[in-house]
């Protein structure tokens, strides 16, 4: 079992990206799960739909429960019950909640080392000095009297008498070791020592009784549902459940209360196929590859330890950290120069949580990241979208999912030029919007990247297609917004030349087959937020710097729009941009703020501050909530981050030293004596103790006093909890 008590990972590490490897992280104790032939069964109604499009699910044979472990397989972490067992204590946020143990809200004040030792000798002399006087008889008799007083006046000169001495001797030896070692404290002094502070012993929690544990899964007995209980709960003792089986199987429970209508079917898929009911639409059961510590029962993800330094408040010392969606709604910006670790600390054990989490059916998670990145292999996922790369077996919907012309509009232009200050966007959407829903209605179809950028550049043969297009439909009204564009393009202020250089951005060859809008491809549209679903979207950066910004930028409005225009929002809805330069706009951060009420959040990752426009600086650490600083950030990063952890009252102690002057002759010999040995003239110390406010983390201290492999974060909750800015070992 490892420390900190999570599973170590399990089943085949199946080939990914490179350097991916299945090392001692933590995953269910279980066996890989053997797929047999055959079509899916249909989804239970305990279960969303299908998420992705029905090319992507294919034919995949539906898994079943595994066999019982075998008994001589070795066992190196914990089983699933042992893990259900551990006590979570919520200490406040970013605590990592598993097993974690309280500690004091202020450290217990600690004598010096010097005066320990003089304190522990002074009571051992005085202790040796005491017990000679009294054993030499100095004292004379009156410290026996208590043995004369209870015992009979026969004893003396016996046997017996010689042996109660004795005895009352050494409980006299333990009476005076027991009251000069508090005296001269001892023990203190042996545990500074000996290098470590004695911990309560705690004692290990007795095993809870079958209406409380979780592994006896008491809310199905409560229901009357007993048989189904002992299935699953015999599927834990033997083995063929894992944490994401068991967090699955428990929400679809919760989808039953919520709607009694589906507790036939859940308990039918529980008979058929135990720990692999209410299995997710890609009949994955667990990730390929875990490089990060996780606690699903609590929704966690372990990042770091907080450093056990005066940096941090005493009761976070030496604690974990974790991230968790009630964190991640609030959304996390991480700023970082490159090489300190933000892929590797920050993005992955993130993206790794929330898939976990998608396969249990309760969060979707979509990774915007550069070719190459590593994120995990392809396996990991559902939809995998290589843009750029002609054997990527899906597309990107440039549309966001939707026909309405004025909707792609608005989207697209915050996409194309939402980041350019002498372009404005109300008129960019105009814009678009007069020449999309002129060809919707002419096609029943949005255009295609060549098209668009036809219409754009005012070409008058696309322009006279269309226009006969809408005459042969009857659709005058269109036409005479196609005629209006026509009217305004080339006017000072058109926003159509800026439209047609960013969309030419993404005309090229690289990108040829991808974006349509025909129905040749498989499109991956953000309107399935709804699902579990797992997606990576690689930008093609090398080579196409721009172009992939554009893209970035493009699905963070579509991920704000859509996600906040969910009808369902029991799902937590995450977008992971592993490199946000140059894609967050005034529109897309107002867009960021309104995701903590829809269940949803965004983790953003920069270089510096700087490749955002300087304009956004304050509103882009005000629509977060989290907020991280890696070592090797700039001062002027710093200040920023400073201005927005704000100061806090904290108490100082100014000592003044001043000459002391003797009045006696004496005295005044002594301290002229002093002086000539010492060479210091007498002095005395005056001390001011008063409360201050100061910056809780200064600019400069966190561009030189991070040090590498840690990072300064600060957290908030969707609920307003709050921890202040915590100096954190990402590698402890």
């Amino acid at each position: 079992m490892d420390t900190d008590g999570t599973y170590e990972a399990r089943g085949d590490a199946r080939a990914g990206s490179p350097g991916d490897r299945r090392d001692d992280s933590h995953g269910p104790q279980a066996h890989p799960v053997p797929r047999p032939a055959g079509p899916p069964p249909p989804m239970p109604p305990s279960m969303p739909p299908p998420t992705v499009p029905p090319a992507a699910t294919g034919s995949r044979p539906r898994p079943v429960e595994p066999p019982p472990a075998p008994e001589h397989r070795p066992v190196t972490g914990p089983t699933l019950r042992d893990w259900l067992h551990v006590p979570r204590v919520d200490a406040g946020p970013g605590t990592w909640a598993y097993g974690h143990v309280v500690r004091a809200e202020q450290e217990p004040e600690s004598a010096p080392l010097r005066q320990l030792v003089s304190g522990a000798l002074i009571s051992l002399l005085a202790g040796v000095l005491l017990w000679s006087l009294i054993y030499n008889g100095y004292l004379g008799s009156i410290w026996v009297w208590p043995l004369l007083a209870f015992t009979p006046d026969s004893w003396p000169g016996t046997t017996t008498g010689e042996t109660s001495l004795k005895v009352y001797y050494a409980l006299m030896i333990i009476v005076m070791l027991v009251v000069f070692g508090r005296l001269g404290r001892w023990a203190e002094l042996a545990r500074r020592v000996l290098g470590h502070r004695t911990r309560t012993a705690a004692t290990a929690p007795a095993p809870p009784g079958p209406e409380d544990d979780l592994a006896e899964w008491p809310e199905l007995r409560a229901a009357g549902q007993g048989e189904i209980a002992a299935r699953l709960a015999a599927a834990v003792r033997d083995g063929r459940m894992n944490d994401v089986d068991y967090i699955r199987i428990r929400r679809a429970w919760q989808s039953v209360r919520a709607d009694p209508s589906r507790l036939t079917a859940f308990t039918d898929e529980v008979r058929a196929h135990g720990a692999a009911a209410c299995v997710h639409p890609s009949h994955a059961r667990d990730l390929p590859v875990r490089a990060a510590r996780h606690d699903l029962l609590g929704r966690q993800v372990l990042l770091g330890t907080v450093q056990d330094g005066q940096r941090n408040p005493y009761a976070r010392r030496g604690t974990g950290l974790a991230l968790d969606p009630d964190l991640l709604g609030t959304s996390l910006l991480a700023v970082g120069p490159p090489g300190t670790g933000k892929t590797r600390a920050l993005v992955r054990p993130v993206v790794e949580s929330l898939a976990l989490q998608a396969l249990a059916g309760r969060a979707a998670v979509i990774a915007v990241c550069a070719t190459g990145t590593r994120l995990g292999p392809d396996d990991a996922y559902d939809v995998v979208v290589s843009l750029g790369d002609p054997a990527s077996a899906y597309d990107l919907d440039l549309y966001g999912g939707t026909n309405d012309p004025d909707e792609a509009a608005t989207l697209l232009a915050e996409g194309l030029v939402g980041d350019l200050a002498d372009t404005d966007g109300r008129r960019a959407t105009t814009a678009l919007a007069q020449l999309l829903g002129p060809f919707r209605a002419a096609h029943d179809r949005l255009p295609s990247v060549p098209e668009l950028r036809e219409l754009l550049d005012g070409e008058p043969t696309a322009l006279a297609a269309l226009r006969e297009a809408l005459d042969t439909k009857g659709q005058y009204g269109m036409r005479r917004e196609l005629d209006t564009r026509e009217r305004q393009s080339g006017t000072p202020g058109d926003p159509g030349p800026a439209l047609a250089d960013r969309i030419a951005l993404l005309d090229r060859p690289a990108f040829a087959g991808f974006f349509d809008t025909s129905g040749r491809t498989r499109p991956f549209s953000l309107r399935t937020l709804e699902h579990p679903l797992r997606v990576r979207i690689d930008l093609p950066e090398r080579g196409h710097a721009e172009a992939s910004r554009l893209l970035a930028r493009l699905i963070l409005a579509q991920f704000t729009a859509n996600a906040a225009a969910r009808a369902d929002r029991s799902l937590f809805a995450c977008l992971v941009l592993d490199d946000a330069t140059r894609t967050l706009t005034a529109e897309t951060l107002r867009g960021v703020q309104r995701l903590r009420s829809a269940n949803a959040g965004a983790v953003l990752t920069l270089r510096t501050l700087d490749d955002v426009p300087e304009a956004l600086h304050t509103s882009l650490l005000g629509a977060v909530g989290c907020r991280m600083a890696f070592s090797g950030i700039t001062t002027w990063d710093g200040k920023r981050f400073a201005e927005a952890w704000g100061t806090e009252w904290v108490e100082t102690r100014d000592v003044t030293q001043r000459t002391v002057f003797a009045d006696q002759p004496l005295t005044r010999a002594i301290h002229a004596f002093r002086k000539l040995v010492t060479g210091k003239a007498v002095t005395t110390d005056a001390v001011t103790v008063r409360q201050v406010e100061r910056e809780r983390w200064s600019a400069s201290d966190l561009a030189h006093a991070v040090p590498a492999g840690h990072a300064v974060l600060s957290l908030r909750t969707v609920g307003g909890e709050h921890a202040p800015p915590l100096l954190v070992d990402l590698g402890g």
